[in-house]
């Protein structure tokens, strides 16, 4: 990576050259060119003297600062390169924050510092340090044209500096919080509550740009000669809330089912499972319960097929000879039909 200043920490008196490189790589756009609607040539434009309309080069521009009364101050690189500033080639370390005690408002731009010729050993000395200490370096160097403020912390095998804005650059919050008086329930509290759990916690990895892939898409399609489908616009979240806590339980509901579409269990189900597997594994009688349980089914399964034979032979016995007595009983009763009874002889 270019570096896009050089120089070194002052730690002390410990001095640890160093590379700024960016942290950031291209950023999320496609890149337009401004053209002519009727026929598509590129718009240009060109630096212009307003006196006498001659086009400038670089070398011909300097800065300059036009005061209220009209007189000006022109400034050339050179002049700014020699100000004597002891932060022009050195990140000047003024003390050490920890990490929550900095306002994220003041967060800037991010950039890696490289460990430059022989600055390796106090490179790594400083990052376990504030790894050690859990805080951060509050720090000053002139880069780009001005000196900022910076923020010097460790970040896995790196140090990372944070561009800081000034206190006197973040605006005051005046006019910006709601100016009538508002009253929320303990019930819409706890409402929301519920919203924020059921929306489970964000994997900034998993975010995508939409936006983004829908310009290349358009892009793609009209270099084609193609119309990309126009979408249903979705509703906006302008329109005034009615009911705030039916628009609660509406969102819990919503939040809840897309989990579930999307294969994702409760979070409070999930932290419960591995928790009673624990406890189980961890507890003897838990151990010494399933032994007795499948000791006894064991012994259950053997003894049910000596049962279930006895059974079957006691019943198979019962069922023949009952099948014997009524065949033996049908057959007299047949026997007795077919013999004529005798008659009675007379006697004189």
């Amino acid at each position: 990576m270019r570096a896009i200043w050089k120089g070194a920490i002052s730690f002390g008196l410990v001095s640890i050259p160093v590379k700024v490189v960016s942290a950031i790589g291209s950023e999320h756009s496609v890149k337009f060119h401004q053209m002519h609607r009727t026929d598509q040539g590129r718009v240009r434009y060109r630096k212009v003297c307003e006196l006498d309309g001659e086009e400038l080069g670089p070398g011909d521009i300097v800065r300059g600062y036009e005061a209220a009364d009209g007189r000006v101050a022109t400034v050339t690189d050179e002049d700014l390169a020699d100000l004597p500033l002891p932060t022009s080639r050195t990140i000047e370390v003024h003390g050490f924050l920890a990490g929550e005690d900095v306002d994220p408002l003041q967060l800037g731009k991010p950039y890696y510092l490289s460990p430059d010729t022989a600055g390796a050993k106090p490179y790594v000395l400083m990052r376990q340090a504030l790894q050690r200490s859990g805080k951060a370096a509050v720090a000053k160097l002139a880069m780009r044209g001005h000196e900022i403020l910076a923020l010097v912390r460790a970040h896995d095998e790196v140090l990372v500096l944070h561009q800081l804005y000034w206190p006197d650059e973040i605006n005051s919050t005046e006019g910006v919080a709601p100016t009538e008086r508002v009253k929320v329930s303990d019930a819409e509290l706890d409402m929301a509550d519920t919203l924020i759990d059921a929306l489970g916690t964000a994997d900034l990895g998993q975010e995508h740009d939409d936006y983004q892939a829908a310009v290349e898409e358009l892009v793609a399609a009209r270099l084609e000669g193609a119309e990309v489908p126009a979408e249903a616009p979705a509703p906006t979240g302008g329109a005034q809330v009615i009911d705030l806590m039916a628009a609660l339980r509406q969102s819990v509901e919503d939040a809840r089912g897309a989990r579930e579409a999307a294969g994702g269990a409760p979070r409070k189900a999930a932290a419960k499972a591995p928790a009673k597997a624990v406890r189980g594994a961890a507890t003897p009688k838990g151990t010494e319960a399933k032994k007795s349980t499948s000791k006894a089914a064991a012994k259950s399964t053997a003894k049910r097929p000596a049962k279930s034979t006895a059974k079957s032979s006691a019943g198979s016995s019962a069922k023949s000879t009952r099948s014997t007595a009524k065949s033996t009983a049908k057959s007299t009763a047949k026997s007795a039909a077919k013999t004529p009874a005798r008659r009675p002889r007379k006697t004189g």
